[in-house]
């Protein structure tokens, strides 16, 4: 067995989530000592899984969320007390008392707009931190997505090697024959440009038979850039195309970034 077929076996795979035995993992050792393309590939897999990991940080801290919370519950009126006293001047003191009391207003005026505005920022934070937390449960579910199909034996790894329009391109397509369930990883392709989408074909190979299981769609958003697609039954191979946004009826094949047997 060369390489390319003990790579495609998908061993490399299981040997990383620790999934083989003592022996077999001392197979993989002593074949990736021996073989920088089967290390390469060892390195790609690990690669891969760490970019399935996610994570956030919060908008807000919860002690500045407590620091916040503890001024808005401050009381903001104070009582100033006047000691009146019998004088002559008792006329000037009263317009002196008026004015004293239309600066106090206007200072608890001033602090209140301040808690107010305190108030929206502490809401606008609240939402923020609830965003980020529905965008973590999204996130962290499609990684557990994507690591239950990496590690279901009964997948069948296909490699799809770069093609002429884009020899630095890859991807895999995980494919379960008994269900004819397929899964795209297309980590390996660059960003499609406006306007573009990328398709992918199950191919028949005698006579070429092309049928289209979907599309790439979303895919700066997709941060696993892992895509699950529509059934191929007896795929024989696998291909992704370029194609205009809403995907075209037949592949264009000047336009093939990716191609690979089953």
């Amino acid at each position: 067995m060369d390489n390319k077929e003990y790579i495609e076996t998908g061993i490399l795979e299981l040997y990383v989530y620790g999934l083989l035995t003592d022996s077999e993992n001392l197979e993989v050792s002593h074949m990736a000592k021996n073989s920088s393309e089967i290390n390469n590939e060892i390195l790609s897999i690990e690669k891969s899984i760490v970019n399935l990991s996610t994570s956030f940080s919060p908008f807000l801290s919860a002690d500045n969320f407590r620091k916040i919370k503890e001024k808005l519950d401050l009381k903001h009126s104070k009582v100033i007390e006047m000691t009146p006293r019998r004088s002559n001047w008792s006329s000037y003191l009263g317009w002196v008392a008026s004015v004293v009391l239309l600066i106090g207003l206007g200072y608890e005026f001033s602090k209140l707009s301040d808690s107010k505005s305190q108030a929206v920022t502490v809401e606008n934070e609240k939402s923020k931190l609830q965003e980020a937390l529905v965008s973590a449960e999204i996130k962290n579910k499609q990684s557990h997505d994507a690591l239950a199909v990496v590690r279901d034996v009964k997948n069948t790894i296909v490699n799809l090697g770069g093609q002429a329009v884009s020899p630095a391109s890859f991807a895999k397509v995980y494919y379960n024959k008994e269900t004819q369930v397929v899964f795209v990883d297309a980590a390996g392709l660059p960003e499609p440009p406006e306007g573009k989408v990328y398709q992918i074909w199950a191919l028949k190979l005698n006579p070429l038979t092309p049928t289209s299981i979907g599309l790439l769609e979303n895919f700066a958003s997709n941060d696993q850039r892992m895509f699950a697609v529509e059934k191929a039954n007896g795929a024989e191979g696998f291909g992704i195309t370029l194609e205009p946004v809403g995907g075209s009826k037949s592949p264009t094949m000047e336009q093939l970034y990716t191609l690979g047997k089953v």
